[in-house]
């Protein structure tokens, strides 16, 4: 083979290796929270051992839509072209699968009001992930559900860095308002017609 042909074919080859190592990359990075969003979940309330990602085909997290559920569980979207979203919940408890939900494997899988959804159950806690029906197919959201892993490791998340503000503290008992009057709710009185 002549030399030019074959530095031609090499810098192709590299160039092919090097898109599909970006786009690999990407595909990584999409299914991953950032460490300042998973710090602010838990500051909202939200169990690190309940923070879990997905890895859904076409969907990245949206990471503004990451917080706290319920008392300390985790909810996130996930989103994809064309205004596509899935939604995320993870909760503590059993999840029994009442009403429209039918067993499928290790969870749960329903079509009910417009809607698509898919339970994976774990020991203490149920991962479930929700979309319009017919968005996404059902054995990929059950393989979604059922794969779904911790986003936090063994060590506890950061702590806030000293130029983030701190989270906003309760009032240390109840607000007195000077605008309320002593008797009565301060609605207007109307004494004709009715509800007077």
């Amino acid at each position: 083979m002549p030399l030019p042909l074959l530095i031609a074919l090499l810098v192709f080859l590299a160039l092919l290796a090097l898109t599909a190592l970006m786009a690999w990359s990407r595909r990584r990075s999409a299914r991953r929270l950032s460490q300042a969003v998973i710090d602010r979940a838990v500051r909202q309330g939200t169990a690190p051992e309940l923070i879990y990602v997905v890895n859904l085909p076409g969907y990245r997290p949206a990471e503004q839509s990451v917080g706290v559920i319920n008392d300390e569980g985790f909810g996130a979207c996930y989103f994809a072209r064309g205004g596509r979203q899935v939604e995320m919940r993870v909760d503590r408890g059993a999840y029994t699968g009442a009403g429209a939900f039918e067993p499928d494997g290790d969870g749960w899988y329903a079509e009910h009001e417009g809607r698509q959804e898919y339970v994976a159950v774990r020991a203490e806690h149920h991962v479930r992930l929700i979309c319009p029906a017919g968005q996404v197919d059902r054995a990929v959201l059950k393989k979604a559900a059922e794969g779904a892993r911790p986003a936090v490791g063994r060590r506890p998340p950061a702590p806030p860095s000293p130029s983030s503000p701190p989270p906003p503290s309760p009032p240390p008992g109840p607000v007195k308002r000077g605008d309320m009057p002593r008797n009565g709710d301060g609605a207007p009185v109307q004494r004709r017609g009715p509800g007077g």
